[in-house]
């Protein structure tokens, strides 16, 4: 197989390059681990309010507190959703693209109607 080098630029303007065998990955999924850790602490976040919520519900609190809570979970989890569609976009469906990888395009575009 032939490897193939991606370079990516994040947002910040950091330079990212990788190397895989072509093949290896599909349509060369990678992530900046800038991304990745924002990505992560925006779950981790919408987990400690489900965490939160679970206590409500055990320690019978309000029923509309409650469910504010998991008003701010679902709006936690939507944006982190748009942000993942976003990254998705701009770099692996990019890469797809410029690869000729239809099949990746064509599930992104089944994940994106389920998820809306």
């Amino acid at each position: 197989m032939a490897k193939i080098t991606h370079t990516h630029v994040d947002e910040n303007g950091n330079v990212f390059t990788h190397t895989h065998e072509d093949g290896e990955h599909g349509h060369g999924h990678y992530h900046s681990p800038e991304e990745k850790k924002r990505q992560l602490n925006r779950l981790s976040k919408a987990i400690g309010h489900l965490r939160h919520v679970k206590s409500m519900i055990e320690n019978d609190e309000d029923c509309s507190d409650v469910l504010m809570q998991l008003s701010a979970v679902n709006a936690a989890l939507k944006n982190l959703g748009k942000e993942i569609i976003s990254e998705h976009m701009s770099h692996c469906i990019t890469h797809a693209i410029e690869e000729g990888d239809t099949e990746a395009v064509e599930e992104f575009q089944k994940a994106v109607q389920k998820f809306i």
